[in-house]
């Protein structure tokens, strides 16, 4: 029997999660999926918006967008997730653009945003050298900035089950029924758990879920947007996210200097029929890099590594839905957490706790939180602190992703905190996110895998479910250490 379960293992799950593992509760956080951020989060522009999109007075997520906003230096300088607060600029080249821009400023004034400017031709090319010809004007939001989402979500996941939260992955919720003042769940493959109370922080499938536990009926459409990753040596690396002025159903195709030191270009924003739409498409990618030239100079499809789409939840109405239910017992909803829920996270989390005890949750601080331990990562290290670390293991000096430069130890490190796909030792370390994109190191991260945990190679996956990278018997292949040999 657990006090409460969360449905969903994304930014606003894990946020949740985060913050009742502060609490003397029992908690359990589950997901469909083989590991946390698997759906709406880990394909995302990972932006920590500046809080002038929308209004603090007329919107929750403007609201919770600022409140977000304040709280990620603190938590990346806990936590030790990847996390650059370089400053967001709006870019304006006509008097059309300069007129909407204006607006924009005086949103932020007016929701209290710290350090706005609003910027003439010479300030905005003095922020971005980068900037094309034509640029008029535009505003520069100080607190804006960027973060690795997945990364930010695997902190706050690990974080909660050092603190006690159990984490199930794999877990399915097809059926729910409240009886005794607790909700029975079973998953779809047959595992059952109880808890008193539950939130929806679902996702793109908020709406299925609200429906079989007898919530409020909603339909959540899928807004697809296209990425494309440029190799981190592109000479468009700016030194702030640039936006373009937006449009009525968009922010537009953005510049972004990624915290894992790449370019990013995109998104588009089209709403899909299909939920598991996440193709990416030849004019779409074309719009995207002709509306970037247009922004900053050195942006060019030569120096493209990897394209990917990820899904917005949208709601009707645009904004938020965070709130107890008022149709089924012990409920909490968390639908329609599209852009800006990435930023407005940490606050969205805070908010379902109070919403927790607003239902009847009877909920004390704990008198002590297991500490964070200390992030390494073998490409911020000076060679006397790999050489100390090589003295006590070795296998810090074997490079495993020659790209990213990530060791044997960074992927045994992802696995035993239980990442045990490729993807998902891929978001946790970047291993396979360089210019190969996993050409080199795929295998040897494999034979890591199948070491540390003893599954079979045939069973190994990509991202869990079907996506196994064998199919039938490789009896002819030996693994040993981190790499493989055939027989």
């Amino acid at each position: 029997m657990y006090d409460v379960c969360i449905i969903g293992a994304g930014a606003t799950g894990a946020a949740a999660a985060y913050w009742l593992a502060r609490k003397n509760v029992k908690v359990v956080l589950v997901d469909k999926e083989a590991d946390a951020s698997f759906g709406v989060s880990k394909a995302n522009s990972g932006i920590v918006h500046g809080g002038f999109h929308y209004s603090v007075s007329k919107t929750l997520k403007g609201k919770l967008e600022l409140e977000g906003n304040r709280m990620f230096p603190a938590m990346a300088k806990e936590l030790g997730f990847p996390y650059n607060q370089c400053g967001i600029i709006v870019v304006a080249y006509s008097e059309e653009q300069l007129a909407e821009v204006k607006k924009l400023y005086d949103r932020g004034v007016e929701n209290g945003v710290e350090g706005m400017e609003f910027c003439d031709s010479k300030r905005m090319y003095e922020l971005e050298p980068k900037l094309c010809e034509g640029c008029l004007g535009g505003v520069y939001a100080p607190q804006g900035g960027v973060v690795e989402p997945y990364a930010y979500v695997f902190s706050l996941v690990e974080d909660a089950e050092r603190n006690g939260v159990i984490f199930e992955r794999n877990f399915e919720v097809v059926s729910a029924e409240y009886q005794d003042n607790a909700w029975k769940m079973k998953s779809a493959s047959g595992k059952e758990l109880t808890a008193k109370y539950v939130i929806n922080a679902c996702g793109l499938f908020a709406d299925k879920v609200s429906a079989i536990f007898g919530g409020e009926e909603f339909e959540i459409l899928a807004r697809k947007g296209e990425e494309y990753l440029l190799d981190r040596l592109s000479p468009a690396y700016p030194t702030r996210v640039v936006f373009p002025v937006p449009t009525p159903t968009s922010k537009g195709v953005l510049v972004i200097p990624t915290a894992g030191g790449t370019t990013m270009v995109g998104p588009t924003a089209h709403i899909v029929p299909d939920k598991e739409d996440t193709d990416t498409t030849a004019p779409d990618r074309e719009e995207i890099f002709a509306l970037a030239q247009h922004m900053v100079q050195g942006v060019t499809k030569r120096d493209l590594i990897a394209a990917f789409a990820g899904l917005r939840p949208a709601l009707a109405g645009g904004d938020f839905m965070i709130k107890i239910s008022e149709k089924a017992p012990a409920f909490i909803q968390a639908s329609g957490i599209q852009s800006p829920g990435l930023t407005a996270s940490p606050a969205v989390g805070k908010m379902l706790v109070s919403l927790l005890e607003e239902a009847g949750l009877k909920m004390e601080d704990k008198a002590e939180i297991a500490p964070v331990p200390p992030k390494r990562r073998l490409r911020e290290m000076s060679a006397e602190e790999v050489d100390a670390l090589y003295q006590k293991d070795p296998a810090w000096t074997n490079i495993i992703c020659r790209c990213e430069k990530i060791s044997e130890a960074e992927i045994v490190d992802a696995v035993r905190h239980g990442h045990v796909t490729l993807d998902a030792v891929k978001l946790h370390t970047r291993a396979g996110m360089g210019r190969c994109q996993g050409g080199f190191c795929s295998a040897k991260i494999w034979a890591i895998i199948s070491r540390e945990t003893g599954i079979p190679i045939e069973e190994l996956t990509k991202r869990g479910k079907k996506s196994n990278f064998f199919n039938g018997s490789v009896a002819n292949v030996a693994f040993k250490g981190d790499s493989y040999e055939t027989k």
